[in-house]
């Protein structure tokens, strides 16, 4: 299973910018699918998670700025960022736990290699 994303770059503050994360390979389902960054110097956070059955969860830094959502027929994930500050510089991972046969026992957790994300001021 491979996680590709792809939209990040340089952003100016209060813009806009969206980021999408696909995955393929050996897939029967997919749970979770969500974001989380790492800043230099930081931990890997939770940006955005959404479930199987669309619920979402937001960090509180992303609330009300940033929407995530999931197209489950291409297995992916998207992070809307809206009006993004500076402090929103990070590499943004993509993470999916992935049902890997009908039964269901085998569920993993996947990670994407990471974009960087660079927010102006």
């Amino acid at each position: 299973v491979q996680l590709q994303a792809s939209g990040g770059g340089l952003v100016q503050a209060g813009g806009s910018l969206r980021l999408s994360c696909a995955a393929s390979g050996s897939i029967f389902a997919i749970n979770d699918m969500g974001w989380y960054r790492q800043a230099p110097g930081k931990q890997r956070d939770l940006v955005a998670l959404t479930t199987s059955g669309n619920m979402t969860n937001y960090a509180d830094s992303a609330k009300g700025r940033f929407i995530i959502s999931r197209d489950n027929a291409k297995n992916t994930v998207y992070l809307q960022m809206n009006s993004p500050e500076p402090e929103d510089t990070a590499v943004y991972y993509c993470y999916a736990r992935v049902v890997r046969d009908w039964s269901r026992r085998y569920q993993y957790n996947y990670w994407g290699k990471g974009t960087l994300v660079t927010v102006s001021s």
